[in-house]
Order: structure tokens, then sequence, then C-alpha cells
């Protein structure tokens, strides 16, 4: 397979409203697609956008905040994911877009993989909110460690601080990973230094390419944010870009401002680091240490003997 061309979005909610969101992650996508790039990554829950108050609030002020995260999540399949669905078909694009999912009564931290023909592919969950995100968000479990096979290679994608976990990110890599999808919120300048540590070590550890997507924060989503939230955030504060099998950006780390990054993907590139160090083949030692995977979703309920 010859290069691919992929893009990485860095962009802000607009004024954490889904609707207008949507709207915007559209247009991006017909833009990617215009400028030749056949997959197209978003950041960490960019519909609606990240919910900065659960950070920056007392667990006692986010009542009024987190109804509003309701109202305003998304149902998976629904009209907000039909409008994402018809804009990757129209593009005929590969996109991948964090959203926060409402599925019942409970919230959760999502990607959301949608194919060139506009099908949802995947929609997997966050495994563990992250300290304060776990007044919001639920769990998720081994189902949301799978990859998705297409036509540019085989997709996945962890959300922020799950690139922490060994475990997680062996999941995606065992089952032959060859792009990962990294989503990050924007703002919060001071984790860059994590967050290009923990991406260029994926793309080595994994022998893949990693699309690293950051959020920003303009002036208008800043003013839609609580006050205690604004003074603690910072403008722009993005570190997105696209990094090859051996940890080297391809393109950026862009730092501040709304942007499309573009890279070609060259897979001999893959290949030329498996033959050195293939971490899920020659590399591993199976006899020795073994990652077990329990892929069941989990449910309160169990009526198998119904």
């Amino acid at each position: 397979m010859g290069p691919i061309k992929v893009a990485v979005a860095q962009l802000a909610p607009e004024g954490f409203d889904r609707d207008r969101t949507v709207a915007k992650a559209c247009t991006a996508i017909a833009e990617a697609a215009r400028n030749g790039a056949r997959l197209v990554a978003f950041p960490e829950t960019f519909i609606p956008g990240y919910p900065y108050f659960a950070l920056f609030l007392a667990p006692t002020q986010i009542n009024e905040h987190l109804r509003a995260a309701y109202r305003d999540a998304l149902q998976v399949p629904g009209p907000e994911t039909a409008a994402l669905a018809a804009a990757a078909r129209s593009a005929e694009c590969h996109v991948v877009i964090g959203v926060q999912e409402r599925r019942g009564g409970t919230l959760y931290n999502s990607q959301l993989f949608l194919g060139p023909d506009g099908a949802i592919v995947g929609c997997r969950r966050k495994l563990v909110p992250t300290s304060h995100e776990r007044l919001l968000w639920g769990r998720g479990d081994g189902s949301d460690l799978n990859v998705y096979p297409s036509a540019l290679g085989t997709l996945g994608g962890l959300i922020c601080y799950e690139h922490s976990n060994a475990l997680f990110r062996y999941a995606l890599q065992a089952q032959g990973e060859q792009i990962h999808v990294a989503g990050w919120p924007g703002g919060l300048p001071g984790i860059n230094n994590l967050i290009d540590a923990a991406a260029r070590h994926y793309a080595f550890e994994a022998q893949a390419f990693v699309l690293n997507a950051t959020s920003v924060l303009t002036e208008q989503a800043l003013a839609a944010l609580p006050v205690e939230a604004r003074s603690k955030l910072k403008l722009g504060g993005g570190y997105s870009g696209i990094i090859t099998p051996r940890g080297e950006w391809l393109a950026g780390p862009a730092l501040d401002g709304e942007t499309l990054l573009y890279a070609e993907l060259d897979f001999g590139l893959i290949d030329a680091m498996k033959s050195i160090v293939d971490s899920a083949g020659h590399y591993a030692r199976p006899d020795v240490v073994q990652l077990k995977l329990n892929r069941k979703p989990q449910s309160p309920l169990d009526d198998s003997d119904a």
C-alpha cells in the first residue's frame, strides 16, 4: 500500500454548544478531505467540549454544569452521530472523534470511529475516568480495547491518561494496531511534556503511527466556562501532531491556535521498525509475561439463566 494522507484537527468546541460543534466538525471533515486526507482525528470529548468545570469547581458546585452535560451528551447512534456519519460519507473519509456519550443515566468519555461509508465502526469508552472526571463519567470495560481493521490499516485509540497504563496500551498493540489516535483536552499546557512523552513513546512501543489530537481554548470557548475556571486556564494550550513509528514528529506539535495538520504515512516505516523490535511478535516473550484481556461487556444484570 502506498502512502496515505491523514489529518489531525486541533480545534476548539463552539462555545461548548453541541449542535454548533457538530457542525464545526463536519466542516473540518470536508476541508480535510478536500486537502486529500483519508482519515481525520479529533480531540478528547470534542463534542460538546471537555468538562473543565469539574477540574476547578468543588464537587458541591458542579450540579448545574452536570445537568448541562447530560443535556448536551450524544446518543450513539443518534441525530448528532448521523450528521457526523453523513459528513464522513460525503468526504469518503475515516473519522475518529471524541464525544461525551450518554447511555441511560450514565455519561461516558468516548471515541467514535466512523468509516468512509458513514458506518459507525466502533465507539470505545475511556476505561477509567481520571481524577476529577469520576464526578461525571462511568467506566468502560474490556470491550473498549478493540482495534478496527480498515482499508487504511488497523486503527485504534486511547484517551488522555489511558496512555499511562501499559496493559491498556499492549492490549491494542498485540492486536496489530498500525494507526493510533490519542485524544487529549487542550488549554492545559502544564501537561504538554506528559503528552509529548506518552504519544512519542506509544509510537515507538507499538511501531505504529500516532495521530495526537488536542483541543485548544479560544476566547469564545474560555468565555463559556465558569469564572473560576477561566482564571486558571490559558488560551491556546494545544499539542497536536502526527508521529512516526520511530517517535519522530511528522507534523507538529502545534502549540497554539486552531489548525488542521497533515502528513503522509509510509507504512514501510512500520516494517522497518518491526524488523528490529516487534513488541507483539519476535520481541514478545509470552512464555515469561502474557496479557489476559477480558473482552466481555460488563453489565449489572446477568440473565444468562433466564
